[in-house]
């Protein structure tokens, strides 16, 4: 077992804030450099919303959208927390730009 250091623990490149799972699952989070990222299902799909760094206002609006990538819900099991987390840190990982 090799234990982090503390530099390591203190700036996490991926960190989800909130999630709720099932049908309608959605949450937030943030990456590195200081980006959030917001995640909700529609439709069939897992859709995660890559922000812009230092947003200016509490809500992100559409032209606030850097990055997009969506997911076959039939390919997550939406009911386990886990399998979610793990599912949109895959989806910010491979989002595309958006043009």
């Amino acid at each position: 077992m090799t234990l982090a250091a503390d530099s390591e623990c203190l700036r996490p490149d991926f960190v989800v804030e909130d999630v709720t799972a099932g049908v309608h699952a959605n949450g937030f989070g943030q990456i590195s450099e200081g980006r959030s990222f917001a995640f909700f299902s529609r439709h069939n799909e897992l859709v995660v919303e890559v922000y812009r760094p230092r947003l200016s206002g509490p809500v992100p609006q559409p032209e606030d959208v850097v990055a997009v990538a969506t997911r076959r819900l039939t390919e997550i099991d939406v009911t386990d927390e886990r399998s979610l987390v793990a599912a949109v840190r895959d989806a910010v990982a491979g989002a595309q730009p958006v043009r």
